[in-house]
């Protein structure tokens, strides 16, 4: 797998305070980010101000230390294997708090309403409260597909019912099939 970073921010106009990031993995695994999107399968992951390719990576590379000891804390209490919850954050969100998806997840886990309420996350852009409420998801995910990584991991990206409906296996949907991938292949790695 490869991760490809594109990010071509228009700069040349001084009012472009902010910039959209979107990221689409392809069917090869590959992953791209931009903030041009090519078409309507790129997902918005990132508000955020413009900035440089190296700024981008050194951006994620602070955040991921930043949140590190609220990430192993998580792990230790939930009992779920602190380098799952790193590949699932990479993920979902690049270590982005404020990370917002076009379908309305927030937060590094990229809570949905629902889930959030489910698991009593009262503000989803809080770290703390966004890592504990996705951690105990994935840990119950975990526990209803029988420590079956790839099933979990599947729904947490499509939702534990579109995994059953599937007569326990991984959707057909190119992106859950390509977000299984990649999940995986960071906590491989």
């Amino acid at each position: 797998m490869r991760i490809v970073f594109v990010l071509v921010l228009c700069l040349t106009t001084s009012s472009a305070a902010f910039a959209d990031i979107y990221k689409y993995t392809a069917p090869d695994g590959s992953v791209y980010y931009t903030d041009q999107p090519e078409h309507r399968y790129y997902k918005r992951i990132i508000r955020t101000k413009p900035q440089s390719y190296t700024k981008a990576l050194s951006h994620v590379k602070q955040n991921k230390s930043r949140y590190n000891e609220i990430i192993a804390q998580a792990a230790f209490k939930h009992q779920v294997d602190e380098k799952l919850l790193h590949a699932v954050i990479q993920t979902e969100s690049a270590y982005q708090s404020d990370a917002v998806s076009s379908a309305g997840a927030v937060g590094l886990m990229q809570l949905m309403p629902g889930t959030a309420k489910r698991y009593g996350v009262t503000n989803r852009s809080d770290p703390v409260e966004n890592i504990n409420g996705g951690t105990r998801y994935l840990k119950d995910l975990l526990k209803m597909f029988n420590s079956n990584l790839k099933l979990a991991v599947a729904a947490y990206n499509a939702g534990e019912n579109a995994v059953k409906k599937y007569n326990n296996s991984i959707p057909p949907y190119p992106e859950t099939r390509n977000y299984v991938q990649q999940v995986l292949a960071l906590y491989r790695n």
